[in-house]
């Protein structure tokens, strides 16, 4: 199966080898046919700890590193 990819913008980085990561999706609404743009925050495994806040970065699912961790950020 393959891992998803999602693209967002750093908005934490904090810890050490952690950042949050705030990923935009829009949609339609179904029966009023609105445009809504919805947020969501991942924690995502950073191992150099070279992303800083306001970065664009792709970030992709892997195993869990931690209790939260459940993602990777990719280095293009």
């Amino acid at each position: 199966m393959p891992k998803r990819i999602l693209a967002g913008t750093v908005t934490g980085d904090q810890n050490e080898q952690t950042v949050s990561v705030s990923v935009q999706r829009s949609f339609q609404h179904p029966v009023m046919k609105k445009t809504i743009r919805k947020s969501k925050t991942y924690r995502a495994h950073d191992a150099q700890n070279q992303f800083k806040i306001g970065d664009k970065v792709r970030i992709q699912e892997c195993a869990p590193i931690s209790k939260t961790k459940r993602w990777t950020v990719i280095t293009d």
